[in-house]
């Protein structure tokens, strides 16, 4: 079945339900759905975009983005939705890689993109959804919705891997509509009228979460930017209320709550992933709303979807069995198979150290024009996670470590690679590396270690200014720390190990 008929089902059945508030304008069920089947019509016969397509999608939070999805699946093409914050850089080998035809953007994105795909990326027409053209497309005679295979793609979601090499995950039919049935299984049966809050990007696991909901019925109430006073403010306005959320999210709205009176308000979930959270900081956090949250750990691969820890399981006496408990991020969802492996596949005892894999109808179908890649990580049906996990005897997993040095920043998934390489571009640089230092708003921040040459000095401004010319600011260290030489095994590799032991030391000073 095509991912967009049940949404399609739901404005036939119920056009007159709210389905997106955005900017204090609210738009029906029937209304969207117009919409989106005369914007699939116009991609189909304007645009001449046949099955199998490429579309990216590149825009701010916002209503257009749900119009650019599901008119994308309408069509039969495949969406490729891309974090807004990237810079247009990064974003260019992602619209080579996918061979994009078109990409929608916004009036404060589209300059920028213009001038960086012009000459590189010719086939790709750029779409403003803040213009006229825009709105025109929208109009245009509506579109029947294509029949697709459950195999078919519907999303490929980009992740840049430890190479700095964007991998895209194909993500099928199937696969999307398995995690939704997985989310009312797991989570919560979605009812007409209840709201699904949109404070995390749209393109990534906010995005996900709002089809089960449109599916139902649910109310997407939509905001530009993260901010705690909207959260509360939404808490109190809205009925039954879902928010997608990275830990670093929960602990400011947990230092922000001082003198609410009622800050839960009208919460019914919080889904909370993306990052580790630290049990200290969910205790605070199930001290202020309570019961109502759902930790989620998945990957663009498996998206949302791999195990969970239930608003049961968040409950307890806070004893040693309880806290161990809230460490871990829960059993494996419904439909998913999880085991820790060593490196030959095979199972390892309960509490001993192996990576994490996982198989179910979630699981990607590969990576988009990169069978190597797929090869390495999709072996005799399971996605090899590169996460390194306990299990115990109950069927609990704990992730311990991250195999591939990861730093995750407020939600945002940043790779060292891909700074060290820009970084490297300056010819004063002789070596570099990047890890992840702990930040108490955001979990981690990159810290950029660096060898210059004798007769080259380099400042930070400059390292500052070389990132922010070619990558998103969020990814921009925020701190240089200059040394005669990097720590180093036998074999010439940095030891990260020791930089975080010098970063700890600074600490301490």
């Amino acid at each position: 079945m095509n991912i967009a008929k049940p949404f399609l089902l739901r404005a036939r059945s119920h056009p007159h339900f709210s389905a997106v508030t955005h900017r204090g304008r609210t738009v029906s069920y029937g209304e969207l759905a117009t919409r989106i089947l005369g914007l699939a019509g116009s991609l189909q016969r304007t645009r001449g975009l046949k099955p199998g397509a490429r579309v990216l999608l590149c825009m701010e939070n916002r209503r257009e983005f749900l119009e650019g999805l599901f008119a994308c699946w309408v069509a039969g093409l495949c969406a490729v939705p891309v974090n807004a914050k990237l810079h247009p850089k990064e974003i260019k080998p992602i619209a080579l890689d996918s061979g994009a035809s078109v990409l929608f953007t916004s009036e404060a994105l589209v300059a920028g993109l213009a001038q960086e795909l012009a000459d590189t990326v010719p086939g790709c027409a750029l779409l403003n959804v803040d213009s006229l053209e825009y709105e025109v497309a929208v109009q245009a005679p509506p579109a029947a919705c294509a029949s697709v295979q459950p195999d078919d793609l519907a999303w490929i979601f980009y992740t840049s891997g430890t190479t700095g090499v964007p991998k895209g995950a194909m993500l099928s039919h199937r696969n999307l509509m398995t995690m939704c049935l997985q989310y009312c299984t797991d989570i919560d049966q979605v009812l007409a009228g209840q709201t699904m809050l949109h404070m995390a990007p749209l393109s990534h696991g906010s995005g996900l979460y709002a089809l089960p909901h449109l599916f139902a019925g649910g109310h997407q109430v939509i905001e530009d930017a993260f901010t705690t006073e909207r959260v509360f403010e939404a808490f109190q306005r809205f009925p039954a209320v879902s928010l997608f959320a990275a830990p670093t999210m929960l602990s400011r709205l947990v230092r922000s709550a001082n003198g609410l009176s009622n800050p839960a308000g009208n919460l019914l979930t919080i889904h909370y992933g993306g990052g580790p959270m630290y049990v200290s900081d969910l205790l605070k956090t199930l001290d202020l709303f309570g019961p109502k949250l759902y930790q989620v750990y998945g990957q663009g691969e498996s998206p949302m979807t791999i195990t969970g820890l239930s608003k049961q399981d968040h409950e307890g006496p806070r004893d040693a069995t309880h806290l161990a408990r809230l460490a871990s991020c829960g059993t494996a969802r419904t439909g998913v198979e999880v085991r820790v492996v060593d490196e030959n596949g095979q199972d390892v005892p309960n509490g001993e150290l192996g990576e994490v894999i996982t198989r179910s109808d979630t699981r990607m179908l590969g990576y988009w024009n990169n069978p190597k890649a797929t090869e390495a990580t999709i072996r005799e049906g399971w996605l090899w996670t590169g996460d390194i996990g306990t299990m115990d005897e109950l069927g609990y997993l704990t992730l311990r470590d991250r195999s591939k040095d990861m730093i995750i920043r407020g939600g945002s998934n940043i790779y060292p690679r891909e700074i060290e390489e820009v970084l490297l571009r300056h010819p004063g640089i002789v070596e570099v590396s990047v890890i992840g230092r702990e930040h108490e708003d955001l979990g981690e921040e990159p810290i950029a270690f660096i060898v210059t040459k004798p007769d080259h000095p380099v400042t930070s401004e400059e390292m500052d200014a070389l990132c922010l010319e070619n990558m998103a600011r969020f990814k921009r260290p925020r701190d240089y720390v200059f040394m005669n030489s990097l720590p180093k095994n036998n074999y010439g590799k940095i030891l990260k190990t020791e930089l975080r032991k010098t970063l700890k030391g600074q600490d301490k000073v």
